[in-house]
């Protein structure tokens, strides 16, 4: 018990919560760069198919990720609430990097505190929640904390090569 409290206190805090499909997920708030609503996307040829091209912010290229598309989920038209969150994803050789990630729609900062936050379950198998930093209780359901530099680890490769 007491390791299952110091590890909902290492990874308290404000999130942002997100829609995807009928899940509710969350990021750390200092991850998060802005939100912004869906603008024109230049496809880019020969990248995953989650990787929906890149957009101009004010000037920047950044790549954009469909977040249910990452995830398997089955893809979905846009909606009004359909937004894209802008995040500062680590990458090892050059620090960290805007990415852009397309979700259903945002939700609410919350303030998470340890006790509410248990372990990933290990669903056993090949099966890696590594992207997973922990499950948050929230009334009846639960969200998904994601570590969203390793959920986006492959695009960071992309994105180098992009630069390249």
């Amino acid at each position: 018990m007491a390791q299952s409290a110091e590890f909902g206190e290492k990874i308290a805090g404000k999130y942002l919560t997100f829609a995807l499909a009928k899940e509710q997920y969350g990021i750390r708030i200092m991850k998060i760069k802005e939100i912004i609503g869906l603008m024109p996307i230049t496809f880019v040829p020969q990248t995953p198919g989650h990787v929906k091209g890149v957009i101009n912010l004010r000037g920047k290229v950044i790549p954009v990720v469909d977040l249910r598309l990452r995830f398997g989920l089955e893809e979905a038209g846009y909606t009004e609430r359909t937004c894209i969150i802008v995040v500062e994803a680590q990458v090892a050789s050059s620090g960290t990097v805007p990415i852009g990630i397309v979700v259903d729609g945002v939700s609410e900062v919350l303030n998470i505190r340890a006790e509410e936050i248990e372990e990933a379950p290990a669903f056993g198998g090949s099966l890696s929640t590594d992207y997973i930093l922990g499950m948050a209780k929230s009334g009846e359901g639960v969200k998904i904390l994601l570590d969203i530099d390793r959920v986006l680890y492959e695009e960071n490769t992309a994105t180098i090569q992009l630069a390249a």
